[in-house]
């Protein structure tokens, strides 16, 4: 009996002290409405004034997301340690559904959903684009036309980005 006392005591702690409380946080994020006096938190120039997929993330403790003026930047700072263990939620634009030159707001999906091409010959503001996209026929498409490779988000490191 007391086995099963403890047992009983033990489980609401145990799934307290989960990562199911977090990962649902996760979900209450939206993508913000990028505005021209937005600067990128890595290199701070002005996010919509250039082409290519843009992203945002939520960290731990703020209602406001780093924005960032391309996906390869925002997938850099994501992936130093210090950061990554603090991101509640990634959004990056799906470039299914919007314009290259000019992403729209409405088209931010979460990272986690999209499928990334890299080492394409198409360029974002910042050099090489990760492009994300939320149908792999489409990323399919646009490797056919500019090159590159299919990509998960958790296939994306530091050393494929450090590579040209």
């Amino acid at each position: 009996m007391r086995y099963v006392l403890l047992l009983l005591l033990w489980l609401p702690l145990a799934s307290a002290c989960g990562d199911s409380h977090e990962h649902n946080h996760a979900h209450h994020h939206h993508a913000s409405e990028l505005h021209d006096h937005d600067r990128c938190t890595m290199c701070g120039m002005a996010i919509t004034r250039y082409p290519g997929p843009k992203g945002q993330i939520f960290m731990k403790g703020s209602d406001e997301p780093a924005k960032f003026c391309s996906t390869r930047d925002m997938m850099i700072f994501a992936l130093q340690p210090e950061n990554r263990r603090q991101i509640e939620a990634i959004f990056v634009h799906d470039m299914a559904a919007t314009d290259w030159e000019s992403p729209a707001d409405t088209a931010f999906i979460s990272a986690e959903d999209a499928k990334f091409v890299y080492h394409t010959s198409k360029k974002a503001v910042m050099g090489p684009a990760v492009a994300p996209f939320s149908d792999e026929n489409a990323a399919t498409t646009f490797i056919d036309e500019w090159g590159g490779k299919l990509y998960s988000l958790d296939q994306i490191t530091i050393d494929l980005l450090e590579k040209p």
